[in-house]
């Protein structure tokens, strides 16, 4: 988001004048006087309804401080509450309800859902109502959970490929690495107090930085007269929290910098390459947001040359590009898996279709064409589930907005060649690139990296 969010909105609104037209039909917002947006999806499929509240909140927030802290809140969350005394009186009400529940930390929103039968959805409202105004963060509830959010961090530590992506993230996004690392730090994890669980609370967790979405077999006009009745008193801030604690920016890659590395691991089986640069923002660059996805989309096809020449050549055993919208610096990351028997011309291979990547001639018409139809398909057939669907509506919110992602398709439909040319030459031509090898012990003795920037030469 920007560091105002009202500005943010108006960039939207000029960038997409007239984009609410596009949002379905079933889909319908409102926005209560305390400033809570309100979304319902109605869909009467099925006899469910999701509940789900998200909060501008997460990585993107988080000082060295404080990074992990918006995922172990995530947790707290689904704890004791001014209404629920304890963890086992809310699972109990949980399995009373027949709710399923969850919440997911990432860079720039956090979430949680209940998914419950239609007929209780006030219940459910209620519920939520609870565990997000008044949580307790009992000191007793917290020594339980801290180990249960360290031990996610392990289990990504277990993985040989962590090393290499959490160093790749170091080299990416230098001294604001914590506000692009949502799963934390090991020490500021278990060292946590229930203080910092409110200091969290009280700067984010407000109607007017939240959104309530709603989803499944309801009425649109009843869940707004819930909503009303029952969030209707929770207290806005009287402060802008992007305004006050302003998030940073994060530094441009600079090529006099060291950005390659190789990573040694010895359970890694195969080479791994994760190569990286900085990419469009949602705020300052909307635009190519959308080209970025055509443009991974096309080059990840069977049938493009950048898989034909370096997949079916029998010179990589993977290789995809793929750009990660975001407010603040979508990155484009390429990770390759190089054939071990032809290791060295593996890279020189790569670096020929980067090479490649704005010439005229690099994908045929039908291949553009083909890409943006399939994008699109993709983005209907993930509306299909209701209960999915909310998460992904909640997801365009916090990294968007609704207008962008409601009016997604048509922008799509607009890419064009020179538009990825201009891409490729703004974004990944000849640009600051962080470059990341994992290599086990045996595969350094006999290919000797020493310079990872010499494999490409």
């Amino acid at each position: 988001m920007k560091k105002c969010i009202i500005s943010a909105a108006f960039l939207f609104i000029t960038l997409f004048l007239g984009a609410q037209q596009n949002w379905p039909s079933n889909i319908f917002f409102t926005k209560l006087d305390n400033g809570l947006q309100v979304l319902v999806l109605e869909d009467a499929s099925v006899p469910l309804a999701t509940v789900e509240i998200a909060v501008h909140n997460g990585a993107f927030t988080e000082d060295t401080a404080y990074n992990g802290l918006s995922h172990l809140y995530e947790h707290m969350f689904f704890k004791a509450n001014k209404d629920i005394p304890s963890q086992e009186k809310y699972l109990d009400r949980i399995h009373e309800l027949g709710i399923e529940f969850n919440g997911t930390t990432g860079d720039e929103r956090v979430n949680y859902f209940f998914t419950l039968g239609s007929k209780e959805v006030n219940e459910g409202l209620q519920f939520l109502n609870s565990a997000i105004r008044f949580p307790l963060f009992l000191q007793e509830e917290m020594k339980k959970e801290d180990p249960v959010v360290d031990g996610e961090f392990q289990r990504q530590e277990s993985n040989p490929g962590f090393a290499l992506f959490d160093r790749y993230n170091h080299k990416m996004w230098g001294d604001l690495y914590s506000r692009k690392n949502a799963i934390g730090d090991h020490q500021v994890i278990l060292t946590c107090t229930p203080e910092k669980m409110r200091v969290i609370k009280d700067k984010y967790y407000y109607p007017n930085n939240s959104i309530l979405i709603v989803g499944g077999n309801v009425k649109h006009e009843d869940i707004f007269q819930k909503a009303k009745l029952i969030f209707g008193d929770w207290k806005p801030s009287d402060f802008d929290p992007f305004q006050k604690w302003p998030i940073p920016e994060f530094a441009s890659l600079n090529a006099s910098d060291s950005l390659s590395f190789v990573v040694i691991n010895p359970n890694a089986r195969v080479p791994v390459l994760l190569s990286g640069w900085h990419g469009p923002d949602t705020r300052n660059d909307v635009k190519n947001t959308v080209v970025a996805d055509v443009f991974s989309f096309i080059l990840n096809q069977k049938s493009s040359k950048f898989q034909k020449s370096l997949i079916d050549s029998g010179y990589a055993l993977s290789a995809n590009l793929n750009y990660q919208s975001a407010k603040y610096v979508g990155p484009i990351t390429l990770q390759y898996v190089p054939n071990p028997s032809k290791f060295n011309d593996a890279f020189k291979a790569l670096q020929n279709q980067i090479d490649q990547f704005d010439a005229s001639n690099y994908f045929t018409d039908d291949q553009l064409e083909t890409s943006k139809i399939k994008l699109a398909n993709n983005e209907k057939y993930g509306a299909e589930v209701t209960s999915n669907y909310v998460h992904t509506l909640s997801f365009w919110w916090a990294s968007a907005s609704l207008d962008y992602y409601f009016n997604y398709i048509n922008e799509i439909k607009k890419v064009t060649r020179q538009d990825i040319i201009e891409y490729v030459d703004k974004y990944i031509k000849g640009k600051p690139c962080v470059k990341g090898l994992l290599l086990n012990q045996k595969m350094q003795d006999n290919w000797k990296v020493t310079n990872l920037d010499n494999l490409f030469k």
